[in-house]
């Protein structure tokens, strides 16, 4: 039996590169585009129209930019899509506003073709998909950003404990999420911690499903962000 295709809606400004990146996709037989949007709130219309599983995103469009359109296309509870933003800059405002957003990837537009295929196929699978480089830099903003504090903390009051679990991390999921927060691959994890690549799935699911996360990328960001990481 067939596998279902892959949905893909694109979103950017310039109809010459959702032209390219439709033949790109569509020369991949698990792979479909079902629409195409050229604004930030014709994206947010589709998304609830078509029901997409990924959607890139561009950021600087007319009338609603790529980061408010991710924002609200998240917060419908009848879309389920994961979102890659695609841009041409390479910013870590992008990146950090991306990810609060709900974005679950960030690709750059000289990006190869074969990473635009590997981004979406790892987004409708679950996973984030962010380079590893560029990974370390945004973590690193978000490991620097605290949490919104509860009250006025006194000049001399301790350093705030890491936020407890309802149901803590295991010892082993622990490692498992060190080595997420460090870009390591599902691969690599199981290399590192000597247990196969199908028990890590398992592990990076219950940690998701612990942390209340979308996907590992947002489950790094807020391990970090909680002082689990």
């Amino acid at each position: 039996m067939t596998a279902t295709p892959i949905r893909v809606l694109l979103v950017d400004d310039h109809a010459m590169l959702r032209a390219g990146f439709r033949t790109i996709l569509e020369t991949q037989p698990d792979i479909t585009v079902v629409g195409e949007a050229a604004t930030g709130a014709d994206a947010v219309a589709q998304a609830s129209a078509l029901h997409p599983d990924v959607i890139t995103m561009d950021v600087q469009m007319p009338d609603m930019d790529g980061i408010e359109a991710t924002r609200l296309i998240v917060a419908d509870p009848e879309v389920a899509a994961a979102i890659a933003i695609v841009t041409t800059f390479d910013r870590d405002d992008y990146l950090h506003r991306a990810l609060e957003a709900g974005a679950s990837g960030f690709l750059l537009k000289n990006a190869d073709a074969e990473d635009l295929i590997a981004a979406v196929r790892a987004l409708a699978a679950g996973d984030g998909m962010l380079a590893p480089e560029v990974t370390r830099r945004v973590l690193a903003r978000f490991a620097a950003t605290p949490a919104a504090p509860v009250a006025a903390a006194a000049p001399e009051a301790p350093a705030r404990p890491a936020t407890v679990l309802a149901d803590p991390l295991t010892e082993r999921e622990a490692e498992v999420l060190t080595l997420l927060a460090d870009a390591r691959s599902n691969a690599e994890i199981a290399g590192a911690l000597y247990i196969g690549e199908a028990t890590v799935k398992t592990h990076v699911s219950r940690i998701l499903q612990k942390l209340g996360a979308r996907d590992r990328v947002q489950a790094v960001v807020l391990a970090h962000r909680l002082g689990l990481a």
